[in-house]
């Protein structure tokens, strides 16, 4: 499973580390076999955003990694509660984001006092002032995210529309410019590819990036995936990704000048004359969905938005909250209950109704 990417994130994660005191490395190798490397890495950037701010605010002396455990056990509530107020009004994070920079701490202090021992068998900490500190109440109800979710995501024919856009009628929009009509000539099979298998799976961006070509199971409609936390699952998707698919390989090698040894399933192709096709990265991905997304005449689409449209679909169709919960690899039945107060069409039904007079 794109091994390299990996690899790429592992030396991103070593070098951030080493910017961090000793403690946070160690937690760090002790969260290895459980989180992915990108989870990890973001788990550093929220360490050093912290320590950064112990640092600025001169609560101690030195730098990011002389901040020892003697200085973490005499943090006050105060001071953290100072950190958030500052996260949230100097760096302009929502609460939602402020609460995940939380978890982090909270995460590391616990395994600072809980599980960490000294030689002698003693916790590295005897005081955990993150274990006193209380998560944002967020202000926004379930139904409140979904009425603003729907607005930004394809509901009914919207996802044939959007899929036959970028297959087709993208090319027609755009025939007046020779430039972006060859684009997308040379990508149309493979970008028609990835937006049909997001649509028809729910894949995270991520997941879509790493796969390979020995991950697609063409008899059984389905990919091999590494979700969060390193777990391998197998995830469906539907009919018309497949099909679409299976045209993107049919021209992917030929195309693409595809090397043997390359078995990234979506490739870009090849810089200057000497460079090598590469796998699609992520950014690359996010860019031809903004593109697509703003021709169609809806640019609040994004990558995460197809998520969202495929688990809106598939719950009214199927209306099964535990299987929703797996296919999108979800750890909280609770983050996939959102998907419940969109479009509920019996309620509006219902409210409607209220206005028919009574005989």
């Amino acid at each position: 499973m794109a091994s390299e990417l990996q690899q790429q994130l592992y030396k991103k994660l070593q070098i951030i580390v080493k910017e961090l005191p000793w403690y946070v490395e160690e937690y760090i190798d002790h969260k290895r076999r459980k989180l992915s490397a990108a989870s990890l890495l973001n788990y550093c950037h929220d360490y050093r955003i912290f320590f950064n701010w112990i640092i600025s605010e001169q609560l101690t002396e030195g730098s990011i990694k002389d901040v020892s455990l003697d200085f973490l056990e005499t943090l006050t509530v105060q001071q953290v509660e100072g950190f958030l107020h500052a996260l949230q009004y100097q760096l302009n994070n929502k609460e939602i984001t402020v609460n995940r920079k939380l978890s982090a701490l909270k995460s590391l202090f616990n395994y600072l006092q809980n599980i960490a021992e000294t030689r002698d068998l003693k916790p590295y900490l005897h005081r955990n002032v993150m274990a006193k500190i209380e998560f944002n109440e967020l202000k926004e109800s379930m139904e409140t995210i979904a009425n603003k979710m729907e607005g930004k995501i394809l509901l009914g024919d919207e996802y044939e529309k959007f899929r036959r856009f970028i297959a087709n009628d993208y090319g027609e929009l755009v025939k007046d410019n020779k430039k972006l009509v060859n684009f997308h000539k040379l990508n149309q099979e493979r970008d028609t590819a990835i937006v049909s298998l997001i649509l028809g799976s729910g894949l995270r961006l991520s997941e879509v990036v790493n796969l390979d070509l020995d991950d697609i199971d063409f008899s059984k409609y389905s990919a091999r995936v590494i979700r969060k936390g390193n777990k391998e699952q197998y995830v469906f998707f539907s009919r018309i990704a497949m099909d679409d698919l299976k045209e993107y390989l049919k021209i992917r090698d030929k195309r693409y000048h595809v090397e043997k040894n390359n078995k990234a399933l979506f490739v870009a192709a090849s810089m200057g004359p000497k460079g090598k096709t590469r796998r699609l990265t992520a950014r690359s991905i996010e860019k031809l969905i903004e593109k697509y997304a703003a021709a169609f005449g809806k640019p609040s689409l994004s990558v995460h938005k197809l998520r969202h449209s495929f688990a809106t679909r598939y719950h009214s169709e199927i209306n099964d909250v535990p299987k929703l919960r797996r296919q999108l690899g979800h750890s909280s039945i609770q983050t996939t209950m959102i998907y419940t107060h969109i479009r509920n069409d019996d309620l509006r039904s219902a409210v409607d109704k209220m206005d028919i007079p009574k005989e």
